[in-house]
């Protein structure tokens, strides 16, 4: 892939959870931009994959959002010694996905996990794992 292609699909991965994660602490991105040192734009950028974020930032990121560096790049596939990583297909996030990781936390803990268990139904019957769906 050329830069000519747009944004990459780790850039654009690590863009989503980075915005994921902000979100899910009820922090904006002029928060997240004053304890970077940057701009709520360049946040923004960010979280498109419009621009990468250098390891640094993402470090800090990581400390200020409470999580691993790791975590940026949970859903990835592992590296092969033969190729470089591409991140298995996914529909990216959409408002839809971030409403309901706002509504979820205020969720109680008995509905959190009748709505997982829903998901996962629905998970699996998208990819034809049951019901003799394909």
């Amino acid at each position: 892939m050329d830069d000519t292609d747009g944004p990459h699909p780790i850039d654009l991965h690590v863009g989503q959870r980075l915005r994921l994660r902000r979100r899910q602490l009820g922090l904006s991105q002029g928060d997240l931009a004053t304890a970077l040192k940057m701009t709520f734009q360049q946040v923004q950028k960010y979280e498109r994959g419009t621009n990468r974020i250098s390891a640094s930032k993402l470090f800090l990121a990581a400390h200020f959002l409470k999580v691993e560096p790791s975590y940026f790049f949970d859903g990835l596939p592992s590296p092969s010694s033969d190729e470089a990583p591409e991140p298995r297909a996914s529909t990216p996030l959409d408002n839809t996905s971030f409403e309901i990781v706002d509504i979820l936390p205020r969720l109680h803990r008995t509905s959190r996990r009748q709505i997982l268990t829903q998901a996962r139904h629905l998970l699996a019957l998208t990819e034809g794992l049951i019901g003799g769906q394909g």
